[in-house]
């Protein structure tokens, strides 16, 4: 008899804890656990220096080969470009917020503004005792809330717009760390970890040329780019969506010491890209960038 009853709470605490393992799989939000598979850390490259320019709503065939971007091509030709590359959605304003938190937040417009307590890029970098910094073209001053910041001599026309500004948004991102790219060191040693360019909406191709576009790049940011070169650190090029299509595929270079040349073609998405950093640095996992693998194969053996 007792044996009997020594089984029967044997096998009932075996159901128990099956029926626990069960539930914390379909409900891993009530023991605290992450909705989706973490995928394990990758050991990746940890630059000195990462500088990441966004661009705007260009597809990959629009900018790749193309004779209106002749510097974008070189600049592919110098580092790794990545053949198969997606934003998530359109518009512009989460495609933002997904590559700097992780989520789009629900979010299905360029509405502004829009207010987080989330985590992000920006707060992880400085809890781990790195530095981050957004430098936004048009920008009027460092901590600037506003929507939009018309362009010189009293025009209508928004040179910066908030949408394509993701820090702002961010309760815990201080204003200190949302600059003006008057504000970009000339001595690139001086940069922090990580720090985003954002063109203002004539000089990102949002509102004027793709060759505009391939101009201010070219000018602002290509001394960084051979710098890069030489100093362990990384530029990367990249572009929020595409022209509207379903595929919404983007170009998107990698340029620097620890990068090899040539053409990439994994599936990737911002949230890729996302997760790479953490893994460079490591960071925690912000939101969906825990599920998705980092961007590997592009790196030089050390």
């Amino acid at each position: 008899m007792k044996i009997r009853i020594m089984g029967g709470i044997i096998i009932g605490i075996v159901l128990v804890l099956v029926a626990v393992a069960i539930i914390g799989g379909l409900y891993p939000g009530a023991s605290g656990a992450r909705s989706q598979a973490t995928v394990p850390q990758a050991k990746l490259p940890r630059p000195e220096h990462v500088v990441i320019v966004i661009e705007e709503n260009k597809s990959y065939t629009q900018i790749i080969g193309s004779a209106a971007a002749p510097y974008i091509n070189t600049l592919a030709s110098q580092g790794a470009s990545l053949t198969n590359m997606h934003a998530e959605t359109h518009p512009s304003e989460p495609d933002y917020l997904a590559l700097f938190a992780g989520s789009t937040f629900g979010i299905s417009s360029d509405a502004c503004p829009n207010t987080f307590a989330d985590a992000n890029l920006a707060s992880t970098l400085t809890q781990a005792g790195a530095s981050f910094a957004g430098y936004s073209e048009s920008m009027p001053v460092t901590g600037y809330t506003g929507c939009f910041a018309p362009a010189n001599g009293g025009s209508s026309a928004a040179l910066y717009a908030r949408k394509h500004n993701p820090w702002v948004n961010f309760t815990n991102v201080p204003a200190s760390q949302n600059l003006s790219y008057s504000s970009f060191p000339t001595d690139y040693s001086k940069l922090p970890t990580i720090s985003f360019v954002i063109p203002n909406q004539l000089n990102d191709m949002h509102s004027a040329s793709i060759g505009r576009g391939d101009s201010w790049l070219k000018v602002h940011l290509d001394g960084y780019a051979q710098w890069a070169k030489t100093h362990n650190s990384l530029l990367i090029v990249t572009w929020d969506e595409d022209d509207g299509s379903k595929s919404n595929q983007i170009p998107t270079i990698f340029v620097g010491s620890v990068v090899k040349i040539g053409l990439y073609s994994p599936l990737l998405n911002h949230y890729s890209l996302l997760r790479t950093l953490e893994d460079m640095y490591g960071l925690p996992y912000l939101q969906q960038s825990a599920s998705v693998t980092p961007i590997t194969g592009i790196w030089q053996q050390r």
